[in-house]
């Protein structure tokens, strides 16, 4: 227990330290929650904790995109009417939610969980991309878009699966220039990442 705590009974004190291990949440911000919680009406309080465990009961990643669901298949990989034929590789879940929010693209998706980073000891086994080629491979793919985030790291993973995709005789996209660098897909706007998106420029 932090010594700045040490005044704080012990419940109070596990909880801000809890919650400060969240990303983006520190020490002042976990004490300013744990002090609404105290606040707030039990029913409250228990409805976000059941919220919390049924995220980790019944939330699993589709068979097919690796993207979130409570299915084997996620809604999207569900939906015939999409374009079967595209696939958008992303980092992670957020990524398919912010282009969605565009309506600018209507094919799949496959999310990779993440992005190359050495430093990080982030490597290709690490990430979906072995399932990526799988389905490249065996479903009738015209074009796969490589939406990494626009940074160092996503660039590196993006020139990964250019190379390992060339081979397979597909078309190899990136969304159009427009998004900032070294920024992420989730907090572009809507109308910015849908203009990236249908102009996206092949490889």
């Amino acid at each position: 227990m932090r010594a700045e705590n040490a005044i704080i009974v012990e419940p109070v004190a596990r909880l801000i330290e809890e919650l400060s291990k969240l990303p983006g949440i520190g020490p002042k911000t976990a004490s300013r929650l744990t002090f609404f919680l105290l606040r707030a009406e039990e029913g409250q309080v228990q409805a976000l904790a059941q919220a919390l465990l049924a995220v980790k009961e019944q939330v699993r990643f589709c068979t097919r995109c690796f993207n979130i669901t409570v299915a084997p298949l996620c809604p999207i990989c569900q939906d015939t009417n999409r374009d079967q034929s595209k696939i958008c590789v992303v980092e992670e879940p957020l990524d398919v939610l912010a282009i969605e929010r565009t309506g600018a693209y209507r094919g799949l998706y496959h999310v990779l969980h993440g992005h190359i980073a050495p430093l990080e000891g982030i490597y290709r086994e690490h990430l979906k991309i072995d399932e990526l080629i799988t389905r490249v491979r065996s479903e009738p793919v015209d074009e796969v878009v490589l939406a990494m985030n626009p940074n160092t790291e996503g660039e590196a993973t993006a020139f990964l699966l250019l190379r390992d995709l060339a081979p397979l005789g597909v078309r190899v996209t990136r969304p159009a220039r427009g998004l900032p660098t070294g920024g992420d897909l989730e907090w572009a706007d809507p109308e910015t990442l849908g203009s990236a998106m249908q102009g996206r420029r092949e490889l």
